[in-house]
């Protein structure tokens, strides 16, 4: 009589989880079980993967996302396609490919591995290397979805972006600019040759100059700060111009004040969104598009990138590098 076999042990791999929420501190390394793709999904070795805010907001009081039995955060991640699930004809393994899979319930960026559907990524640029194409999905995304999806940009028109040097920041100015737009941007002056490189035409810095005594005649502002930013911007506009808020809509200005300016006024929330990440990949691989690396970390180090990052001076992003 044969015995019964023993069941093969599941592959692990590396990870960065909270043991609790809030501080940097908590965030730990981790061995768990390795993800399986499931139908029309992949299986991803992740080389290297965006850090952003919402990633250390989520870890100081975990409040966003569907989390799983061991949460691990991360929605940027670049890597090669290790297997795929039945029903998939885009990739095959071996391919480059970046993406945000999964947002906003758990991608799991923070690890050597992501399972998500196939749709949720985009071949990688050549042109680029993992750590760059890493720090682009969420920040870019986010930008082509508030300036060209919902405020709808066209060539000529004026755009005003706050938080210009930060990581929706940057890549907006370009993505503004490659579309035609005259582009306008608040920052510190000590960021504004970074920004001139990357096409702004006109900068304002908000420790000395009141942006909205500066400005006139805009025809959509990007805010990236919140607060009152938004009931600031709002005389800046013209008639007909759009306001997108990109942190809390507890920022937005009151409605009646902004119908009585003819002024569209919404937040908008990131989408994982294929058809985005393809014009992004096009921009960057025509040149027109880069993602400013402000700092890179281990893995292991996810604490320390999540503290530079709650500084709230970073120029660009911060990547942690996975694998090699």
């Amino acid at each position: 009589m044969n015995s019964p076999s023993t069941p093969s042990p599941r592959p692990t791999m590396r990870a960065v989880s909270p043991r609790a929420w809030g501080a940097p501190d908590v965030l730990v390394p981790v061995e768990v079980d390795r993800p399986e793709p499931g139908i029309t999904e992949i299986l991803v070795r992740v080389h290297a993967a965006g850090v952003n805010p919402v990633d250390w907001k989520t870890r100081a009081a975990g409040e966003f996302g569907t989390w799983g039995e061991v949460p691990i955060l991360g929605y940027d991640v670049s890597g090669t396609v290790e297997a795929v699930g039945p029903g998939v004809t885009l990739f095959r393994p071996g391919d480059e490919v970046f993406g945000m899979p999964r947002f906003p319930e758990q991608a799991g960026g923070y690890a050597e591995y992501v399972t998500a559907p196939a749709r949720r990524f985009a071949a990688k640029p050549p042109a680029i290397g993992h750590v760059e194409a890493a720090a682009l999905p969420l920040a870019a995304l986010t930008a082509w979805q508030g300036l060209i999806e919902t405020a709808g940009l066209r060539a000529g028109q004026r755009v005003l972006v706050h938080a210009a040097a930060g990581g929706v920041g940057h890549l907006a100015v370009q993505i503004a600019k490659a579309h035609g737009a005259y582009v306008i941007g608040t920052a510190r002056a000590d960021k504004h040759d970074f920004l001139r490189g990357l096409g702004a035409d006109e900068l304002i810095d908000y420790t000395a100059t009141d942006f909205a005594e500066a400005v006139r005649d805009v025809d959509v502002v990007l805010d990236g700060v919140g607060g009152a930013y938004g009931t600031r911007s709002l005389p800046v506009l013209r008639p007909g111009g759009h306001l997108v808020t990109l942190p809390d809509p507890g920022g937005l200005p009151d409605p009646a004040r902004a119908e009585a300016l003819g002024v569209h006024t919404g937040w908008t929330i990131v989408e994982p969104d294929r058809h985005g990440m393809l014009e992004i990949a096009r921009l960057v691989q025509e040149g027109r598009l880069r993602a400013e690396v402000a700092a890179t970390f281990p893995l292991e180090r996810a604490a320390e990138a999540h503290a530079l990052g709650e500084r709230g001076r970073t120029q660009g992003k911060i990547v942690l590098t996975v694998t090699p």
